[in-house]
């Protein structure tokens, strides 16, 4: 199993910017649960705490095997949700490993 962790900083400045995009971001990938079969679990939660130093979003999501993981990061409906996503974006990390 392979563990996908993105977070994101937000272009957005301001609470309710950063809520708006938040949303837009959470709505798109949560969106492709049941779209791309490879997705084992996948949620997208905003940061509720120490705004000032905390990256803004981000997405915990599950693969059989990172087969799995590289099939959904060229999937069109990812492809697609990401150039939303990339919109909303000022950063962007991620870390992939095994469980």
């Amino acid at each position: 199993m392979i563990k996908h962790i993105v977070t994101w900083k937000l272009s957005a400045e301001d609470a309710a910017g950063k809520a708006e995009s938040a949303a837009v971001i959470k709505s798109e990938l949560e969106g492709l649960v049941g779209v791309i079969d490879e997705i084992v679990s996948l949620e997208v939660r905003a940061n509720e705490a120490y705004a000032d130093v905390n990256w803004d979003v981000v997405l915990i999501a599950e693969y059989e095997s990172l087969a799995g993981l590289d099939a959904y990061q060229v999937h069109p409906a990812h492809q697609a949700a990401a150039a939303i996503v990339r919109q909303h974006v000022a950063a962007r990390a991620s870390v992939d490993f095994e469980v």
